[in-house]
């Protein structure tokens, strides 16, 4: 089961930070089309997880997905992480931002993924945030250590049930792999953009479940030079430190070139579901269960 994702915010980021250019919004709006017709050709369905801000301000964009038959899920209201938030702040924003996708596709928003996959042990209330806010399936785990966090202490690499204050969400996490005594995620963002197309089957290939997260970004960077002090804190609400303006900048661009050949072709020799249809095929009677 390799299920295919793609968190979509570069249109609204964009508009609201990084200069409201309409060449960026045409070439968003390329590859979008490509991957799409793409998916056509192959019947094949992803999962767009859209920041409700698209919604409001591009609404045609994620008008577009859903018509050609996509899951539409939501990511976040306007891509701030949640272990920025209060429990108060993050149901509003999920609030808003699920109300903004429904009000474009027409029907209920049933899946979700946190911006940065920013929900770990710290603020493990969001999945009670997502049930009260009609979200029935999480992609949102990275259940190792990484540089944001991470939630190591999850304990489950394959779909799972999250049991937590009586709600119960079913919970796809997101797939590691070792690398030098580190757990990487190799199926999508810059670890996608750096490793090669072999290598990423090779570890897709290795177990029945895979979860990639792709992004328009990872097509057409959004950061074309190192962010200034004032950007990076805006924008990340991080310390803008020059090394970590830098860090950034390299994280951002790297394998930037090759990356949409190397896409497409991932996407024209794999076959893939979307989130609701491996929620629909899997046996949660078997889940492993994960109580919080």
């Amino acid at each position: 089961m390799n299920i295919l994702t793609f968190d979509i915010e570069e249109w609204y980021l964009e508009k609201m930070y990084f200069g409201d250019h309409a060449e960026k919004y045409k070439e968003f709006d390329r590859y979008l089309g490509e991957i799409l017709d793409t998916l056509d050709e192959r019947n094949l369905k992803g999962t767009f997880f859209c920041v409700g801000g698209l919604g409001r301000e591009f609404p045609d964009v994620v008008k577009l997905i859903a018509d050609r038959g996509h899951d539409v899920g939501c990511h976040s209201d306007v891509h701030t992480w949640l272990n920025k938030m209060t429990r108060e702040e993050c149901l509003a924003d999920t609030r808003m931002a699920v109300d903004s996708l429904e009000q474009v596709i027409g029907k209920k928003v049933k899946s979700y993924r946190a911006p940065a996959f920013s929900i770990g042990a710290s603020n493990k209330w969001a999945f009670e945030v997502l049930a009260e806010c009609g979200i029935e399936r999480d992609a949102s785990v990275f259940p190792a250590v990484r540089d944001f966090g991470g939630f190591a202490e999850f304990g489950q690499k394959t779909p799972a049930i999250i049991r937590y204050n009586g709600i119960e969400l079913k919970e796809f996490p997101i797939c590691t792999a070792k690398l030098m005594g580190k757990e990487i995620a190799y199926s999508g963002g810059g670890y996608f953009r750096f490793f090669p197309l072999w290598y990423v089957k090779k570890e897709m290939a290795k177990s029945d479940y895979s979860m990639t997260y792709f992004h328009i970004g990872d097509l057409a960077s959004l950061i074309k030079g190192v962010m200034t002090k004032e950007e990076f804190e805006e924008y990340f609400k991080e310390p803008g430190t020059l090394k970590n303006r830098y860090l950034r900048f390299i994280k951002t661009n790297i394998g930037m070139g090759g990356a949409f050949a190397k896409l497409q072709k991932l996407l024209q020799t794999t076959d893939f579901v979307n989130l609701e249809q491996a929620s629909t095929s899997f046996d949660w009677s078997s889940a492993p269960i994960v109580e919080l």
